[in-house]
């Protein structure tokens, strides 16, 4: 099984920014502790503050990968591209936040990429992650 892993905007300062909602770890290195505990599964990781970047990685991924675990960042409030991108693949997309982004600001509140994505998890920390790969290891929940 291939699962990739999409970060979007700002997702590369994990460790380093706003600790007090995005935490003391890096995303690989979280990635690197999480690894290990699924050895079926090949994860792939790319991360791009690039809005066209992310859209031409989805593409790549989107008709190979059993599945893509997007957290789109910012973008996820205003990119039309990203979401025609997964609307357009036909590998299955979970979005994923590390914030819970009803709890932030107005303008987090609606994700225009959730409406194409096959389900979406917030507000579990870096643990968001592991409950959107597990999804894809649950063939009732596919």
């Amino acid at each position: 099984m291939k699962i990739s892993i999409i970060n979007g905007p700002n997702l590369n300062l994990l460790g380093k920014r706003e600790k007090g909602i995005y935490g003391n770890s890096s995303f690989e290195e979280w990635l690197e502790k999480i690894r290990p505990n699924y050895p079926q599964v090949e994860l792939d990781y790319y991360q791009s503050n690039i809005e066209g970047e992310i859209v031409s990685y989805i593409q790549k991924v989107g008709f190979s990968a059993d599945g893509i675990v997007l957290n789109a960042g910012a973008y996820s409030h205003t990119s039309v591209a990203i979401r025609d991108a997964i609307a357009a693949v036909t590998t299955p997309v979970a979005e994923v936040h590390i914030s819970n982004i009803l709890t932030r600001e107005s303008f987090r509140h609606e994700s225009i990429i959730g409406p194409v994505c096959r389900g979406s998890i917030m507000g579990f920390s870096l643990d968001s992650y592991r409950l959107g790969i597990e999804s894809f290891l649950k063939p009732d929940l596919g």
